[in-house]
């Protein structure tokens, strides 16, 4: 039987957590890179936002499958309390219920960081990430059209958000 874990993340992830990551940048308009991310870059990356937020992977028989973190909404001090949250996993790991466990456990812990609103930020279409987001709880709220540029096409992004 597989062992499937939740814990902080550590520099030490940084090449798995890249890993996952730049297959979403090469193949998919999931993310706007539009160049792939070093481990390097990751390690600073982790280590900058776990000052202040939470940042979790989850890990199926120690092997990382998934990650996910809130970092900062918008940079305004009347904003420290809402976090942009962010999920990914391996695509092997789609399906499975992996995803809620993991997202979840980050809504869970954001209130330990004094944090009480998650915005999810979905390029459309996602139907996945959509369905994930709202089987959270979290509510649509907005949608900007065409405002990112990927794959020689345009894109919409939604928002939504929910109170943790």
């Amino acid at each position: 039987m597989s062992t499937f874990k939740i814990r902080e993340a550590t520099p030490a992830d940084a090449s798995a957590i890249a890993d996952i990551y730049n297959h979403y940048v090469r193949d998919t308009t999931i993310t706007f890179d539009l160049n792939e991310v070093s481990a390097e870059d990751f390690e600073n990356r982790i280590a900058q936002i776990q000052k202040n937020y939470p940042y979790l992977v989850s890990t199926l028989d120690e092997q990382i499958i998934g990650y996910a973190y809130a970092d900062q909404w918008k940079a305004k001090d009347a904003y420290i309390q809402t976090a942009e949250t962010t999920i990914y996993l391996n695509p092997k790991a789609h399906e499975k219920g992996y995803g809620l466990r993991l997202y979840n456990a980050l809504l869970t812990a954001m209130p330990l960081f004094d944090l009480t609103t998650a915005i999810g930020c979905i390029t459309i279409p996602n139907d996945a990430s959509i369905v994930l987001h709202e089987k959270l709880g979290f509510e649509k709220v907005g949608e900007f059209k065409k405002v990112g540029y990927k794959f020689e096409e345009w894109h919409n992004v939604g928002y939504w958000q929910k109170h943790v």
